[in-house]
């Protein structure tokens, strides 16, 4: 793709985040686009976000479970940026007409004392540098019509992040045992999903120390201070103004929102 076109379609992405309006598959449009491509075009439509005032503070990891691959269609991962402007905490209300057709996904984030960056790093590495972790939702949100998404659709459009929400209690990684640790995500008081670590590449670990390795090879860091979202424990569950929703991780805790 072309400097212009990449520029043009990130444009298009920030304009569909802000004006909450959705577009049709970049990939229909585009069928040679590449990951690479996808990834510049990422790049833009966080430029736009930054130049309007918002701040990196940590990034995701998306397609970890093995459940959303199948329901995407989508077989790797991939990872996109967290700003400030996307967070939410523990019991906040969400205003569900910022989002456009959001899905709330139960998840281990991780707060780094440490910065990390590929190659090279372990899994052990990623523990040794994480300050805690906590639980939190991903309410990811596709700027592409219906979901109807391949994988560079979705990395273009910032790995599908709409925003998140983190719960209040850090946990001492040396504490728990993150691969067994079960998940249960509750909607309106119902079980809609449930989980576990190692929905995550096997070990949420695993996850950060992909992603770290993945961003290294661009020249990006993992920060000391940021927040990193490991994956999905689960399915993605689809939400709208009125859902209460909240998840619970064994020897982690819990995490609630409601959408408003």
């Amino acid at each position: 793709m072309t400097p212009v076109l990449i520029e043009q379609l990130g444009d298009e992405l920030y304009q569909a985040l802000t004006q909450r309006q959705m577009l049709e598959p970049l990939t229909n449009r585009h069928p040679d686009i590449t990951i690479e491509d996808a990834y510049a075009i990422q790049q833009k439509m966080l430029a736009r976000r930054l130049a309007a005032g918002e701040k990196v503070v940590g990034k995701k990891i998306g397609v970890t479970s093995q459940a959303v691959m199948n329901m995407l269609g989508v077989f790797q991962p991939d990872f996109g940026w967290l700003t400030d402007g996307m967070v939410f905490n523990e019991g906040e209300s969400v205003p569900a007409n910022t989002l456009i057709q959001p899905k709330a996904e139960g998840e281990i984030a991780f707060l780094l004392k440490k910065t990390l960056q590929g190659p090279g790093v372990t899994a052990a590495d990623v523990l040794a540098a994480t300050e805690g972790v906590m639980a939190c939702f991903e309410i990811v949100d596709s700027r592409i019509r219906d979901w109807k998404i391949k994988i560079q659709d979705t990395v273009a459009d910032n790995a599908s992040c709409g925003v998140l929400v983190l719960g209040d209690r850090l946990v001492d990684v040396r504490d728990i045992d993150l691969a067994t640790c079960g998940m249960v995500l509750e909607k309106n008081g119902e079980i809609v999903a449930t989980g576990a670590g190692a929905a995550a590449l096997g070990h949420p670990a695993n996850a950060v120390a992909w992603l770290a390795n993945t961003l290294g090879r661009l020249g990006i860091a993992l920060e000391a201070g940021e927040v990193v979202l490991s994956g999905s424990l689960g399915i993605m569950v689809p939400v709208q103004a009125g859902d209460n929703l909240r998840v619970t991780i064994g020897g982690i805790g819990g995490c609630s929102v409601r959408f408003v």
